[in-house]
């Protein structure tokens, strides 16, 4: 229970006299009145005068609501002088005081409180042991939270509920997993809530499979134990089961709140499943879930990475109210679908609202700069970050104006300014400067920044197979094939590309050359076809960005089978005529299938959406919306 509503006299052990009414009752309620409608410190401090004045500043129901009211308005420092100068506190006054530094974010300061305590010989109860493992937790402090265990123990307090589930709870926090299932196991009743921190105690550790064990052990699961369940799954990458879970919970009539539909939302963004994000938008009202703040930035955000942008947007105006987060995700949709101008008009707008932008914000706009071109409007917004706001940029801004000037073919500058700025670059920043390097023909610069990658021991794959298709760009094969072999005996193995395409609710994934899909005859028939109607239109595959030595007609049929175009096939043959097919890669799309998928959305008369790893493509009689700058 949390000492904001903890009643008073249910929580100090008084002497008796301060138990009956005295002549000084009424004053000491009207002064815990007053303090109890206090908005701002500087209000605290006459009636705390006149509190000494009139000489109830021992009085411990007095002290205890000027703790509180110092703590709910933030002003810990005031809170501790008054606690100084308390005479013989007792262990509610110790309790509020650890809450309120615990609630401030001053955990370590609270930790230390406990101790001061146990040392002026003053026994906790469970209420000052919650709010220090409250504490321990925060700092992942697990030798404190060890500490606290023995006495929990020593004192008899083993018992109680609260802190078994607090324990549980904290000791999953610190990565102790064992001693947290030590706790859970002990446990007279394993219900449904201690169940619930377990299972969430091993998906933060990403223990997918002892999670399920316990979801799946569980008699009775309630609403909050679905969600965790479905929440974890999402986090830890596991999107269809998580899906397959929420349906399940449907088929037992298990009713969603707010949280549930913001994981499922998640989980089709993730994947692109558009039809099932809408079906779940449509189910919002069978249960009546608001269109908060909450639900409309995850109904934005899935709409827009599913490639509906237009739908997002009219989630956005459809909202009563719109903080920064909602502003936030509409302005990122717009960045990432091309739409650069009105992610701009957007974050402008947001301003003269009156809302402050956050580092998240920024974080959108410039990413809708790199993806226009727009670096002079990029740098001048920048600069603005820390000039305007206060907000100093953070490696993910410094990395927007590196993509945008590396897109651009500003590779000389790129660098420069990666070497200049105040944060140490990381490897996502390199390495889009890599390929940047590596699509503008600068193999000099590009050798260099794999090179720092190396050195700074963070080069992963796509560090390797960048370099490697820089030098085959080049036609530098034997080196090409040295920096494979590298990345082989250090055991690194590549990303496999992969595309998926949502059809009938379900999820259909495509790999390079896939054979797997039950209709793979079907689907290689259409490719035939599709590949002896473009030649017909003029095109020509462009064989040097198959980055091996081997023959043009190889490298033919190597561009032939790119996931993307299994999938898009699939599409073709499992839809009704002029219905847009959506696709997300997990890679850059190539230039060929760029061109390829161009020429089929004017044969075919369809519309198709491309979303690959950097943004969204729509393909439309023959044209991009990235007007080929991507």
């Amino acid at each position: 229970m949390s000492y904001s509503t903890r009643p008073v006299a249910a929580c100090l052990s008084l002497p008796p006299n301060l138990g009956t009414k005295s002549k000084t009752s009424p004053n000491r309620k009207s002064f815990i009145s007053l303090l109890q409608n206090c908005e701002h410190i500087s209000q605290i401090l006459p009636i705390h005068a006149k509190i000494i004045r009139t000489n109830h500043h021992n009085d411990p129901f007095i002290v205890f609501e000027l703790l509180r009211v110092c703590f709910n308005l933030k002003s810990m420092d005031y809170a501790s002088k008054i606690f100084s100068y308390t005479q013989n506190p007792n262990v509610y006054l110790y309790t509020v005081l650890i809450d309120g530094f615990v609630l401030c974010g001053y955990h370590i300061d609270g930790i230390h409180l406990y101790y001061q305590m146990i040392n002026s010989s003053i026994l906790p109860d469970n209420y000052s042991i919650t709010s220090v493992l409250k504490a321990c937790g925060h700092q992942l402090a697990l030798r404190e939270v060890r500490e606290v265990h023995c006495q929990i123990l020593k004192l008899g307090l083993s018992s109680n509920r609260s802190i078994r589930m607090k324990l549980m709870e904290v000791y999953g926090k610190c990565g102790a997993l064992e001693d947290a299932k030590h706790v859970f196991d002990k446990m007279p009743e394993q219900d449904v809530v201690a169940s619930t921190i377990m299972i969430n105690s091993f998906f933060d550790h990403g223990l997918v499979q002892e999670a399920t064990d316990i979801f799946n052990s569980i008699k009775t699961k309630d609403t909050v134990c679905w969600t965790a369940m479905i929440d974890g799954l999402v986090r830890n990458g596991e999107m269809n089961p998580a899906l397959e879970l929420f349906r399940e919970m449907q088929r037992l009539d298990v009713r969603p709140n707010e949280f549930t539909i913001v994981c499922v939302l998640s989980a089709c963004s993730r994947l692109g499943a558009l039809e099932l994000g809408r079906w779940v938008h449509s189910y919002m009202g069978r249960y009546r879930i608001e269109l908060n703040h909450f639900v409309g930035g995850a109904l934005i955000n899935m709409y827009s990475r599913c490639g509906d942008i237009d739908k997002a947007w009219w989630v956005f105006e459809e909202m009563k109210e719109r903080n920064a987060i909602t502003y936030n995700s509409m302005i990122m949709g717009f960045a990432l679908h091309g739409k650069s101008s009105e992610a701009i008009e957007l974050f402008r707008g947001m301003t003269k609202q009156g809302l402050t932008p956050t580092s998240v914000t920024f974080v959108g706009v410039l990413t809708a700069c790199s993806h226009g071109g727009l670096a002079d409007l990029g740098f001048e917004i920048f600069h603005s970050m820390a000039r305007d706001y206060g907000i100093e940029p953070q490696i993910e801004h410094y990395g927007c104006m590196v993509d945008l000037l590396g897109r651009l073919g500003r590779l000389e500058e790129a660098y420069h300014f990666i070497r200049t700025m105040k944060l140490a670059p990381d490897h996502v920043m390199l390495g889009a400067l890599l390929s940047a390097c590596k699509i503008h023909g600068n193999l000099e610069l590009g050798e260099e920044i794999a090179q720092s990658l190396v050195n700074c021991g963070n080069e992963d794959s796509g560090t390797y197979v960048l370099l490697s298709n820089a030098y085959s760009s080049s036609g530098k094969w034997k080196e090409a094939a040295q920096v494979r072999a590298k990345m082989k005996g250090e055991g690194i193995e590549k990303e496999p590309g992969c595309s998926s395409i949502e059809v009938n609710n379900e999820i259909h994934e495509f790999i390079l050359g896939d054979l797997r899909h039950s209709q793979k005859e079907e689907i290689y028939k259409k490719l035939e076809q599709l590949n002896q109607i473009l030649r017909l239109e003029g095109y020509t595959p462009a064989t040097e960005v198959v980055l091996h030595d081997i023959e043009d007609w190889q490298k033919e049929w190597a561009l032939a089978i790119h996931s993307e175009r299994l999938a898009i096939c699939y599409g073709l043959i499992s839809t009704k005529p002029f219905t847009t097919i959506r696709v997300v890669k997990n890679q850059r799309v190539c230039n060929d299938c760029h061109s390829m998928i161009k020429l089929i959305s004017k044969i075919t008369k369809r519309k198709i959406v491309v979303r690959d790893r950097n943004r969204f493509h729509h393909f439309e009689n023959g044209s991009c919306s990235c007007g080929d700058y991507w």
